[in-house]
C-alpha cells in the first residue's frame, strides 16, 4: 500500500488506471461474495483518496464513486456501511476546483432508502439507518460546499433527505416546548442514536439553507407531518418547528411563518384538533421569530388568522343548528369543545405576537382587529357574517375582543388620544357591543389597558370601599393639553357608555367592579376640575335612575348600582381632597352601614345577601345629596352650576334602530342647530323679505335630500361632540329667537285684521 500511495502520488496521471483496475477487481469481488478482497480494495482507494490532490483526481473521483454506488446497492449490510464511511471519508474531502459533471442523484436515493431500513435484526436496522443518516450528511456537505450548490436543494432531492432525516427524529424524547431552543444532540448520541444524528443533520442541512430555497427545505416537513397524522398530537411537530426556527438565519424567520400560514389554509377544512395543532406550532414559531426579524408579514399573519377563528365560529354555529334535537348530542359537545380548542389557539397566538410588536405596529393591529368586528352602521369590516346568524355573529364578537385584549395588553401611549382615536373609540363604543355581559366586560377592560398608563389597575381592582385613598400610593401625571381636549370631545361618550352599562339586567359582580375602574381611571389618567364635575353628575344620575327604577331593574342591580356609586364617589372624594365632600360621603357611608348595608360594595356582592323587599321608603340620608356636595365643592372654588343640571346621555342613531330598549322614548325630535363651521351667508337673516324668487326657491324642493342629510348629521355630530354649556347656550338663543318671531307674527295679524275681530 505505501509503495503503490508513492508511485500513485510520484506519477498522478496514473490514478485513472489504477482506480479504473481497482473499480474492476471490486465489482467482480462484490458479485461473488468476496469480503475479504472487497475491504482490501476499498481501503486502498480509501487511502489514495486521502493522500492524493491534484488535478488529475477528477477521473479517479469518478471511479471511486461507482465502486461506493456498488457497494450501496448490495444487499448486505456490511457492505453498505463500508460504501457509506467510504463516501463520508470523500465528503470531507475539500476539492480544488468544482466539479460540473458530477450528480448525487442516486446516492441521495440510496442513502434516504437506508434511513428508512426495516431489517429484521434491531441492531443491524440501526446500524443501516445510521449509515444512511451519515451518507446524507456526507452530500449536504459536499454538494453546499461545492459551487453548484443549487442541485442538493431542488424538490426531488429535498423530499426524499427531508422526511428520512424526521422519520428518523421520531424517536427523539418529548422536549419542554416554552423553555428555549430544543437541546443539540451531545457527541455520543451523535454517533450511536439514530435519531440524535437525524437531528443534527436536520440542523446542519437548515443551517446552510439560503433566501432562495428555504421553501423547498421546509415544505417536505408539512408533507411528512400530514402524512404520519403528526398534528394532533403535535408535540413531534412543534419540536421540528422550533429546530427550524433556531436553525435559519434570523432574517428567514418570516418566510417559516409564511409557509405555516399557507398550509393552514390549505388544511382549514380538517378536523378542530389538527388546526389548533398548526396553530399551536404557529404559536412556538412566533414567540421565537418575535424576538428577531418579523418581516413584512405581520398584517398578514393577522388577516389569516382571524380568517381562521371566523371559519371556526362558522363551524361551531353550523354543528349547534344542523344537530337535532336529542341526537348523538356528546358527539356535539366534542365538536363544540374542538373548536373552543382552536378558538384559543388563534387569541393566544394572535395575543402573543401582537404583544411582541413595537408600539406604532401594535397600534396597526388593533385597529386592524376592530375594523373587523361586527358592529351596526360599519360596512367596512372585512369578516363575512353573513352565514354566521345572531350566535355566531355575537360569538365572533367576543374572539375578535379577546383577541384586541391580548394586543392591547401592555399598550403605553404618551397621550390617550393616540391610544384612543375616534376611529377606534366609536366602534369599541358601540352598542352593538353591549347586548351581552360578556362583550360589555371586555370593552371595558380594552379601555382599561390602553387607559392605565401608570399601572394604577392592580390597585384599583375589587369594588370597595376605600378607608385611605393614600394608602393605595396611585401614581398620576398632571392632566396634558391632549388629554383635556380628547375629554371635551370624547367625554359624553364615556360617561354614556359607563351610565347604559349600569342598567343591564343581566350585569353580574364582574361588569359592576370593571365599571367602577373605569371611573377610578378616567379620574386618575384624564380629570380636570371640569371632568370631575361630570363624573359626579353621572354618579348622582345612576343614584336617581336606582331609586326611580323606570327599566324596572331586579333588587340585586339596583343595590350593585348604589355601592358602585358609593364607591366611587368615595374614591373620588378622596382623590380630590376636599374636606367637605369626604365628610358627606363619609357620613352617608355610615349610616348605610348601620342602616342598609346592601347598598354597599362589601355586602351586597358577598354570596346570600339579604335584599330589600322595597328601596322607595328609604330616608333621604341614604344617598348622596346634590345640593350638599354642589355646596361643599362651591366652597372650594370648582364651578357647581352643572350640577344643578341632571345627566341624560345622549342618543345615537343606533339607539334607535337597535332592538335594544332605548334609553329614552322620543317620537322625532328635531333641533335646528347649525355647526359654527356652517358659513353665515347660508343662515337666513331675521330681516330677509319674503320676495317671489324666495317663494319660487322654497318651493323647488329638487337637490334639497342630500342638503337635509347633511344637515341632520351636522345636527347629530353637534349633540354628540359638543360640551354641554354650547349646546344649552344655543337652544336658549333659538328659544328666544322663536319667542320673537311669535311676537311679530301675532303683532302683524292683529294689525291686519283688526282687533276688534280678534277679541272673541
Amino acid at each position: 500500500m505505501e509503495k503503490l500511495t508513492f508511485y500513485a502520488v510520484s506519477a498522478p496521471e496514473k490514478l485513472d488506471r489504477i482506480g479504473s483496475y481497482l473499480a474492476e477487481r471490486l465489482s467482480r469481488d462484490v458479485v461473488r461474495h468476496r469480503s475479504g478482497y472487497v475491504l482490501i480494495a476499498m481501503e486502498a482507494l480509501d487511502q489514495l483518496l486521502m493522500a492524493c490532490h491534484s488535478q488529475s483526481i477528477k477521473p479517479f473521483v469518478e471511479s471511486f464513486l461507482h465502486m461506493v454506488a456498488k457497494l450501496l446497492e448490495s444487499g448486505e449490510p456490511k457492505l453498505q456501511v463500508l460504501g457509506t464511511n467510504s463516501f463520508v471519508k470523500f465528503a470531507n474531502i475539500e476539492e480544488d476546483t468544482p466539479s460540473y459533471h458530477r450528480r448525487y442523484d442516486f446516492f441521495v436515493s440510496r442513502f434516504s432508502a437506508m434511513c428508512h431500513s426495516c431489517h429484521s435484526d434491531p441492531e443491524t436496522r440501526t446500524e443501516i439507518r445510521i449509515a444512511g443518516i451519515r451518507g446524507i450528511q456526507g452530500v449536504v456537505r459536499k454538494t453546499v460546499n461545492d459551487e453548484l450548490r443549487a442541485t442538493i436543494w431542488e424538490p426531488q432531492h429535498m423530499d426524499k433527505i427531508v422526511p428520512s432525516l424526521l422519520f428518523n427524529m421520531q424517536k427523539t424524547e418529548e422536549v419542554d416546548s416554552r423553555i428555549g431552543p430544543p437541546p443539540s444532540p451531545s457527541a455520543a448520541d451523535k454517533e450511536e442514536n439514530p435519531a440524535a444524528l437525524a437531528e443534527n443533520c436536520f440542523r446542519e442541512l437548515l443551517g446552510r439553507a439560503t433566501f432562495g430555497n428555504m421553501n423547498n427545505a421546509v415544505r417536505p416537513v408539512f408533507a411528512h407531518l400530514d402524512h404520519h397524522k403528526l398534528w394532533d398530537p403535535n408535540e413531534f411537530a412543534a419540536h421540528c418547528f422550533k429546530i427550524i426556527m433556531y436553525s435559519i438565519q434570523a432574517q428567514y424567520s418570516h418566510h417559516v411563518i409564511q409557509e405555516i400560514l399557507g398550509h393552514l389554509d390549505a388544511r382549514k377544512k380538517d378536523s378542530p384538533r389538527v388546526r389548533a395543532g398548526i396553530i399551536q406550532v404557529l404559536l412556538e414559531a412566533v414567540a421565537i421569530a418575535a424576538k428577531g426579524s418579523i418581516g413584512p408579514t405581520v398584517l398578514e399573519v393577522f388577516n389569516t388568522l382571524l380568517k381562521h377563528l371566523r371559519l371556526s365560529v362558522e363551524f361551531e354555529a353550523n354543528d349547534l343548528q344542523g344537530e337535532p334535537v336529542g341526537s348523538a348530542n356528546l358527539n356535539t359537545s366534542t365538536k363544540d369543545n374542538d373548536e373552543k380548542i382552536v378558538q384559543n389557539a388563534i387569541i393566544q397566538t394572535i395575543g402573543f405576537f401582537g404583544s411582541n410588536l413595537p408600539d406604532y405596529q401594535r397600534s396597526e393591529i388593533m385597529m386592524f382587529i376592530m375594523g373587523k368586528v361586527p358592529v351596526f352602521g360599519t360596512s367596512t369590516h372585512t369578516l363575512d357574517i353573513s352565514q354566521l346568524g345572531d350566535l355566531g355573529t355575537r360569538r365572533i364578537q367576543i374572539m375578535l375582543l379577546r383577541s384586541l385584549l391580548m394586543v392591547t395588553s401592555g399598550y403605553k401611549a404618551k397621550t390617550i388620544v393616540t391610544a384612543l382615536p375616534g376611529s377606534f373609540l366609536d366602534p369599541l363604543l358601540s352598542p352593538s357591543l353591549m347586548e351581552d355581559y360578556e362583550l360589555r366586560q371586555l370593552v371595558l377592560e380594552v379601555m382599561h389597558n390602553l387607559m392605565d398608563r401608570h399601572d394604577n389597575r392592580a390597585k384599583l381592582r375589587g369594588i370597595r370601599i376605600i378607608p385611605d385613598v393614600a394608602d393605595l400610593k396611585i401614581k398620576r401625571e398632571k392632566i396634558c393639553r391632549q388629554d383635556a381636549s380628547f375629554m371635551k370631545k370624547n367625554g359624553q361618550q364615556l360617561y354614556r357608555h359607563i351610565y347604559l352599562g349600569c342598567k343591564e339586567e343581566d350585569n353580574v359582580q364582574k361588569n359592576y367592579e370593571l365599571l367602577y375602574t373605569s371611573l377610578a381611571l378616567i379620574t386618575i389618567e384624564l380629570a380636570n376640575e371640569e371632568v370631575v364635575i361630570d363624573l359626579i353628575r353621572l354618579a348622582i344620575a345612576l343614584q336617581d335612575s336606582a331609586i326611580i327604577n323606570e327599566d324596572s331593574l331586579p333588587a340585586f342591580h339596583r343595590c350593585g348600582i348604589m355601592a358602585l356609586v358609593a364607591a366611587y364617589l368615595n374614591f373620588v372624594s378622596q382623590m380630590i381632597a376636599v374636606p367637605a365632600f369626604c365628610q358627606h360621603v363619609s357620613k352617608v357611608i355610615e349610616i348605610r352601614t348601620m342602616e342598609a348595608p346592601y347598598f354597599l360594595p362589601e355586602h351586597i356582592f358577598r354570596d346570600k345577601c339579604m335584599l330589600p323587599k322595597s328601596l322607595e321608603k328609604h330616608d333621604k340620608n341614604l344617598y348622596f345629596l346634590t345640593n350638599k356636595i354642589a355646596e361643599s365643592l362651591g366652597g372650594s372654588g370648582y364651578s357647581v352650576e352643572k350640577l344643578s343640571v341632571p345627566y341624560v346621555p345622549q342618543v345615537t342613531d343606533e339607539d334607535r334602530l337597535s332592538r335594544r330598549k332605548s334609553i329614552v322614548d322620543t317620537v322625532s325630535i328635531q333641533v335646528d342647530i347649525l355647526p359654527s363651521s356652517v358659513p353665515s351667508d347660508d343662515v337666513v337673516s331675521n330681516t330677509e323679505e319674503i320676495t317671489f324668487e324666495a317663494l319660487k326657491k322654497a318651493i323647488d324642493t329638487s337637490g334639497t335630500e342630500e342638503q337635509e342629510k347633511e344637515k341632520r348629521r351636522l345636527v347629530i355630530e353637534k349633540f354628540q361632540k359638543a360640551p354641554f354649556e354650547e349646546i344649552a347656550a344655543q337652544c336658549e338663543s333659538k328659544a328666544n329667537l322663536l319667542h320673537d318671531r311669535l311676537a311679530q307674527i301675532l303683532e302683524l295679524t292683529i294689525r291686519l285684521l283688526g282687533a276688534d275681530r280678534l277679541s272673541p
